[in-house]
């Protein structure tokens, strides 16, 4: 359905009130004074067969009645009235309906089904907006409109708050008039049947009202649209979210598979939720209070370029404090550089060590806090300083504040203050709000408001890594590794062997210990002896999962003898376990002598909801015990894998320390892209568990492997996260024989597209944006540039310029409805580069993507002037007619498969 109708909920020129009551504290008693206080400029129509007035509103009988078609209806009435009404709606052409009642999944209809069936397929059939049902409503402050239920009214602010629960939306909303927050939307989804947090995403990124986005989430029904829409919206501001559901026993957890082939309890859907909340660019927080305080901190407090913090205060305990919360946080305070510390002391208490924090005198003057702030702007030992000022009757507070203030000013140094108090210091704090400075009351929330900054920080260069689906830095042979999979379904079989599963990973170039199969005891001995011993014993069987538990390991085997007694040990515990344990052979290594080497484990499993999930921390059989495992979503690049090594637990052990060398962390990211690409290039693969993977100094090498496998389906959307499509590139020529490169566009792009489109005349930007922007916003140029390739796709022309450079050409960009059925089109190519056969290449490139993906029609609305435009569609078959919009044509294309064309 077309984003434009989202305007009709969130900007309504006019609403009608379905089942308007005139008996207090009914729902519809309710909204019709919220919208009315509100001051809503718009009409405002009460639908009411039996009153004829509500709230000293005229009502009218029916929604035929009504003397215009609303573009917001809101419907009040019980559960069973619903499907006759949004049909009625439908019929009169209203855009947006929202639902208030609860229970539409499990009322049922004349038909004996749900009726929220019904109303899903009425909206849909008349291309309507949905909210709800179930839902609390919607407030937008800067227009009047409070079309809630609430007895809370919200301030006008620059916020976007999303909530799923109903009773959440008046408790925050409760919260916010005490704390005096303000909203730009406040929207309750309730059951998301239609619109759900995607949309709303979508419609908030693009509001220039909205400086940062809030949700408070408890499930993700779409993973598509949320990943999509929240990648798309934290690229242009921060949204900040509070996952609610926790413990694996909540029931917002869901039902699903365990999270990990050999111990299953090692990894939480929760685990995956962070996973996937931190991909997309979201800062997560546990608190409605510590999401405004993160919301407000990010807002007022400048970017952070490194995660490096210097903390001043007049007292060493308010310091002491700070970097006690941060390092119970996981983050030391970094040192100071000998130059620095021999330009401070002078000014500094006589107590102070050289550390961070600094500690200076109690009575210090404000020319004191002048100086050390420029000192610590020109040495550069931070990339932030806290000031933490006690105040005292020793020194000006507020002429503290002042200097400080103008110090920053001067220097331009990233700085936030911490004045300690209460209503005793509630001046200084206005100084600073009023100068763009971050400031707090209280150590601890200065040192949890860097936290917030430094999380933000790294999850926004997370979101900005875009992983190629064909990988650079090796060689894979998928073939080889594909035929190993397609040999073992073909066997319907669930699983690979070790073996096999060893010639997969070796396929990536991953290094394995070579493993031999044998039959009985004694063929394991012979097998010994010839590759030499010691060796490592294992015992096969499809009935276990961890050969431990039964004794089916046995390491450091030093003679032939040794290994057939290992093995007829096995085969007798097996028979005596309950239930005994058939027994198919036996796997013989050679022990590996790494004496640095740490054992870790990669695994790889399938979440219901967000597809599959790579999963890194330390292995062998300590694993059982810290479980510190960390989880992420492929497709991974070096950066994404060195994120997700750091935030694991193990990341500690590959540290050097005493004797012990430093592990080759390069090799490790890279054999963790490498998994990556496995799991990128085979959907067969359900499940993968490499443990244990020994790293040293001289790399990585794998010591065990087993995959579990599962048939994939045609189209099959696994990945949370789509990688850079490579294989779209395409050369092609212009007319005059010039080269040029088409391929999907990127991150990098930007400033190449910035250049294309300074060079459109005036003219052809009205066609392309219906608007002349003399400047376009960077938001505009994020959204454009950093697209989701699940569900758009941008084309760009390139070829070399004259600086040598490349220099974009023209572009074609396609978006997908959530049910990839239909897509918007748009092009638009340089000014100059007019009758070069470029824009057919470029559309002719987009139908054919369009139609591999499946895809069935193309449409796009076209200027009526843009005369150029409508000749080439037309020659490409697509069918012209007049837009609801005076002056513009709709345009659309069927597509057919190939062998249908």
């Amino acid at each position: 359905m077309s984003f434009r109708h989202l305007k009709s909920l969130f900007n309504p020129r006019s609403i009608a009130v379905i089942g308007a009551s005139a008996r207090e504290r009914r729902m519809g008693n309710v909204l019709m004074r919220n919208l009315l206080s509100g001051q809503f400029a718009g009409p405002i129509m009460p639908v009411n067969p039996r009153r004829t007035s509500v709230a000293g509103v005229l009502t009218y009988p029916s929604i035929a009645a009504l003397p215009q078609t609303p573009d917001l209806a809101i419907i009040c009435t019980p559960a069973p009235l619903v499907p006759r009404l949004v049909e009625e709606l439908g019929e009169r052409g209203a855009r947006a309906v929202m639902v208030m009642a609860n229970q539409l999944d499990t009322t049922l209809g004349a038909d004996g089904r749900p009726i929220e069936r019904s109303i899903l397929e009425i909206t849909r059939r008349y291309e309507m907006r949905l909210l709800g049902g179930g839902t609390l409503g919607i407030l937008v402050p800067g227009l009047g409109l409070n079309a809630t239920f609430s007895q809370i009214a919200a301030r006008p602010g620059k916020l976007g708050f999303v909530s799923q629960r109903d009773t959440v939306g008046t408790m925050v909303l409760d919260w916010a008039l005490r704390k005096k927050v303000g909203f730009s939307h406040f929207v309750s989804l309730g059951d998301s049947l239609d619109i759900g947090f995607g949309e709303v995403l979508d419609f908030l990124a693009a509001d220039s009202g909205t400086r940062a986005i809030l949700l408070y989430i408890e499930s993700i029904q779409d993973r598509r649209a949320f990943m999509s829409a929240a990648r798309a919206a934290a690229r242009n501001k921060p949204v900040i979210a509070i996952k609610a559901g926790r413990s694996p026993d909540n029931p917002l957890m869901g039902v699903s598979d365990p999270l990990f082939l050999e111990m299953p309890n090692l990894v939480s859907h929760d685990d995956v939720h962070d996973a996937a909340l931190r991909r997309a660019g979201i800062l997560r927080v546990d608190q409605l209070e510590e999401m405004f305080g993160a919301a407000e901190t990010v807002l007022r407090a400048r970017p952070l370029r490194g995660n490096r913090l210097v903390v001043l205060s007049n007292g060493g305990g308010a310091g002491l404090m700070v970097e006690d919360s941060l390092y119970l946080a996981g983050y030391s305070l970094p040192a100071l550089k000998e130059q620095t510390i021999e330009r401070l002391r002078r000014f500094m208490s006589p107590a102070w060590n050289g550390r961070n924090p600094l500690e200076i005198r109690v009575d210090s003057e404000p020319a004191c806090y002048e100086r050390l702030l420029k000192i610590l702007q020109e040495e550069r030992d931070g990339d932030a300083v806290l000031l933490i000022h006690t105040p005292n009757a020793l020194s000006s507070s507020i002429d503290t504040a002042q200097q400080v203030i103008a110090t920053a000013r001067e220097t331009g140094i990233n700085l936030m203050t911490c004045w300690v108090g209460d209503e005793s210091v509630e001046k200084e704090r206005n100084l600073f709000i009023n100068a763009g400075i971050a400031t707090f009351d209280s150590p601890e929330h200065a040192a949890s408001a860097f936290l917030h900054m430094h999380r933000h920080r790294i999850a926004s260069e997370v979101l900005m890594e875009v992983p190629t689906s064909e990988p650079e830095a090796f060689k894979p042979d998928a073939a080889r590794a594909r035929a190993v999979i397609q040999g073992a379904l073909a066997q319907s079989r669930a699983s690979l062997t070790e073996s096999e599963s060893k010639d997969v990973l070796a396929a990536y170039g991953v290094p394995v210990i070579q493993t031999h199969l044998a039959a009985t005891p004694e063929e394991a001995a012979q097998i010994a002896g010839r590759i030499g011993l010691p060796v490592a014993l294992t015992l096969m069987s499809r009935d276990i999962r961890r050969k431990w538990d039964v004794g089916g390991v046995a390491l450091n085997l030093e003679s032939t003898e040794a290994v057939q007694v290992a093995a007829r040990g096995m085969i007798e515990r097996a028979g005596r376990a309950e239930p005994p344990v058939s027994v198919s052979g036996f796997t013989v290594q050679r022990m590996v002598m790494r004496g640095h080497a740490r054992q870790l484990l990669i695994g790889v499993s399938t979440d219901r909801l967000f597809g599959p999930v790579i999963v890194f921390g330390e292995g062998g059989r300590a694993l059982e015990i810290f479980r510190g495992l960390a989880v992420g979503l492929p497709p991974l690049n070096k950066p994404l894998a060195d994120d997700l090594i750091t935030r694991s637990k193990a990341a500690a052990l590959l540290e050097a320390r005493s004797h012990l060398p430093a592990a080759d962390r390069d090799a490790l990211a890279l054999t963790l892209t490498k998994v990556s690409q496995i799991v990128v290039d085979h959907p067969e693969i359900h499940e993968m568990d490499i443990n244990p993977v020994f790293v040293d100094e001289h790399g990585v090498q794998a010591l065990d492997a087993h995959m579990r496998l599962r048939p994939a389906t045609a189209h099959e959307h696994r990945l949370a996260i789509q990688p850079y499509p490579k294989a779209l590139e395409e050369p092609s020529r212009l007319r005059d024989g010039r080269p040029i490169l088409l391929r999907p566009i990127r991150p990098e792009d930007e400033p190449a597209h910035y250049a294309f489109l300074s060079r459109l005349t005036r003219e052809d930007f009205i066609y392309r944006f219906f608007n002349y922007i003399p400047e376009f916003p960077r938001r505009e140029m994020a959204r454009l540039t950093q697209i989701d390739y699940d569900r758009e796709m941008a084309f760009i022309a390139t070829a070399t310029g004259p600086d040598g450079k490349p220099e974009t050409l023209g572009v074609s960009r396609a978006v997908a409805d959530p049910d990839n059925h239909t897509a918007e089109f748009a092009l638009v190519i340089r000014s100059d580069l007019k009758r070069q056969r470029l824009g057919s290449i470029l559309m002719d490139k987009l139908v054919r993507y369009a139609r591999e993906i499946g895809i069935q029609r193309l449409v796009g609305e076209v200027m009526g002037e843009n005369e150029p435009m409508l000749g080439l569609l037309k020659h490409l078959g697509f069918k012209l007619k007049a837009s609801e919009e005076p002056g513009v044509v709709r345009a659309s294309f069927e597509l057919r498969p190939p062998s249908e064309g």
